[in-house]
């Protein structure tokens, strides 16, 4: 067998091609140089071998009866090809596998740190239409565990944490809305002292499947959802799939999270992000630029920096029925026009954000009126109506330089440093079903969103979708942060950060403080509670300020200050889950935040101590200060920091000593 090695930071990926050349294989992954062997022992029965072997990327007529990625069909209906390995080619830091028959399969390999970049590319190669109905960008091979965790949710209560274990058999999760959506997150991974895990970097429709095989070996495939019309490609032509990426950690779930982290800071831009106040919860569409001033003027005495004006700000928008496509400025409540709203933020110390969804057009607007041909439809049926709103139909190049105009237009004529994308419904209609719309609306998505990156450097983009239906590895290489829910109330909060952060990274967590009540945990809990809950992530305000006490404001005031301190230790740092809250651990300091939940608080009559928390990711033969006192590192990691429960929260900086 021939085999390439791709090594990472602390682990290393093993692939081979047998001597025959119908397929690839994974020899070994995980830590080390040599990483955890997959060897299948003995003599197959009653299948083909290729359904025993661990293969890479399985095609419909090499197996038959175990799970494969890619079923091709040509004009005589027939579903089966078997691609035979023509070469390998290694450029720059990519590896790619190629394999012929009618078609041009190319598998294609990048090591990122600890992370394995895999996805293909499918050219037909014949004189005949091809059709691709299974399409997926990979499948990962796990050599220890069969114990399946994943995020699953629904609006408002998104990336809860949840696991399977499989003897045998399959469990697949996925999203049929053309958009990543609330349900499930596209991550996979597998819990133990080695832990693995997979992410797919698409925000239209996917589907990853976790099947444990007859002889007990976990597989989970990553891909685009299979569709019954299936994707067409003509002869010469090539389709790219979106990339899965794999990691590996000897350092159990958290080391896992931690590996993502750090591959998903080198995607990004990681830019110092800005303490934003929002004014949605305080006005809603009742948007007024003097009521709007005066939430700046409070919002910059306790040191916010950016202030952010969400829906409503544009003509025909004084409720969820209409305005949406109508991007002009509403002049009846920015009476001084826009410019001059933020000449007056300005003259405060602050900076603009303005609130969009670009995607979505209200029926009653005038661009749907105009462009009745713009908005996405089945044919012959009426579209699907959500939440008062169609969808623009992205797949066509029209709509988006439409889209993007309207954009570059705003940032253009107006000094906005922020801006919040949002998309707050699922993509249903199928549209024209002779193209391949989700393709065609997500690589627009992302082109549209790299040009706004290029033209427009200096604006922080954040991206929401009703919540955090739109979350994922994809999003994550083309946006500043992304809105994890719209639920803040601080105790469904805290469990959705805590969800969050397995797959994703602090620096993409948008946080605000409000006064909202919970929708799973309404249990009220302190403003120090809620600002260390939000300070864990990028920190944003979203409550009614003109209802907040001075004493309210003060403390607000006072965390604000301690965050700024610590912002860039929070975005860059590593993260490790403790018995009651999160460590973030950089290289001479660290900030830990505790939590008193009350899941298991009874009180009795008798005398209590402070719990201690034993704190991680320190050196234990380096000394520390904590407030006023020193410890060594060896005791804070064995015995910890104190954490008095008669306070509900506490954030600690602990500073390294040379």
């Amino acid at each position: 067998m021939r085999t390439w090695t791709l090594r990472g930071t602390s682990t290393s990926y093993v692939v081979g091609v047998p001597e025959h050349g119908l397929w690839a294989q994974l020899v070994a992954w995980g830590p080390g140089d040599g990483g955890a062997p997959v060897e299948v022992v003995g003599t197959e029965h009653f299948v083909p071998r290729a359904d025993v072997e661990p293969l890479e990327y399985a095609v419909r007529g090499v197996r038959y009866t175990a799970p494969v990625e890619l079923v091709v069909s040509g004009p005589d209906g027939s579903d089966e090809l078997r691609p035979v390995f023509s070469e390998a080619v290694e450029v720059a830091d990519e590896l790619q596998l190629v394999f012929v028959d009618v078609l041009r399969l190319v598998l294609h390999y990048r090591m990122v740190g600890d992370v394995v970049e895999r996805w293909v590319s499918v050219t037909n190669a014949g004189t005949a239409e091809l059709t691709l109905h299974r399409h997926d960008s990979a499948a990962f091979v796990v050599p220890v565990g069969n114990t399946v965790k994943y995020l699953w949710g629904e609006w408002n209560s998104e990336f809860q944490q949840a696991s399977v274990t499989l003897p045998r058999g399959q469990f697949v999760i996925g999203s049929a809305q053309g958009i990543t959506g609330h349900s499930y997150s596209p991550f996979l991974a597998t819990e133990g002292d080695v832990a693995y895990g997979v992410q797919l970097a698409w925000s239209g429709s996917w589907q990853m499947t976790a099947d444990v095989d007859a002889t007990g070996l976990l597989r989970i495939q990553a891909g685009r959802s299979p569709s019954s019309l299936g994707l067409r490609l003509g002869p010469g032509q090539t389709w790219h799939s979106p990339k899965a990426v794999g990691a590996c950690s000897a350092e159990g779930a958290d080391g896992l999270a931690r590996v993502f982290h750090s591959y998903e800071r080198d995607l990004s831009r990681r830019r110092t992000p800005h303490v934003l106040y929002n004014s949605w919860f305080a006005t809603e569409f009742d948007i007024r630029a003097e009521h709007q001033l005066e939430l700046a003027r409070r919002a910059a005495a306790i040191g916010v920096e950016t202030f952010v004006v969400d829906d409503g700000w544009f003509v025909g928008r004084s409720d969820d029925t209409g305005g949406l496509g109508d991007w002009e400025v509403d002049p009846a409540k920015f009476p001084a026009g826009l410019d001059g709203f933020i000449t007056d933020l300005r003259r405060l110390g602050l900076v603009f954000g303005l609130w969009i969804e670009p995607e979505s057009v209200s029926p009653r607007s005038r661009l749907a009126v105009e462009h009745p041909d713009w908005i996405l439809r089945t044919a012959g049926r009426e579209p699907v109506l959500v939440r008062n709103q169609l969808l623009l139909d992205l797949s066509r190049d029209d709509v988006a330089e439409f889209v993007w105009e309207t954009l570059d237009r705003l940032l253009s004529t107006y000094d906005i440093s922020y801006l919040k994308w949002d998309a707050n419904r699922p993509r249903l209609d199928s549209g024209d079903v002779r193209r391949d719309v989700d393709g065609l609306v997500v690589t627009n998505l992302y082109a549209i969103l790299d040009r706004l990156r290029d033209r427009h450097p200096q604006v922080y983009v954040e991206g929401c979708a009703g919540g955090g239906a739109r979350v994922d590895v994809g999003m994550a290489a083309r946006v500043d942060t992304l809105w994890p829910s719209d639920n803040t109330a601080p105790l469904d909060r805290l469990r959705i950060q805590d969800g969050f952060r397995t797959g994703f990274a602090p620096h993409l967590m948008s946080s605000w403080v409000t006064d909202a009540e919970g929708t799973r945990d309404g249990r009220r809990r302190s403003l120090d509670f809620r600002f260390h809950v939000a300070m864990a992530g990028v920190l944003g305000i979203g409550a009614d300020l003109s209802r907040w006490s001075d004493d309210q404001l003060k403390i607000a005031a006072r965390h604000i200050a301690q965050y700024k301190d610590f912002r860039e230790l929070i975005a860059d740092s590593n993260v490790y889950g403790l018995t009651h809250g999160v460590q973030y651990v950089g290289d001479r300091r660290s900030v830990v935040f505790l939590w008193e939940t009350g899941d298991g608080n009874v009180r009795g009559t008798l005398p209590t101590r402070p719990r201690r928390v034993p704190l991680a990711g320190l050196d234990p033969a380096k000394n520390y200060r904590v407030g006023a006192e020193t410890y060594p590192g060896s005791y804070l990691l064995q015995v910890g920091i104190a954490f008095d429960d008669t306070a509900d929260s506490l954030c600690v900086v602990v500073e390294g000593l040379d």
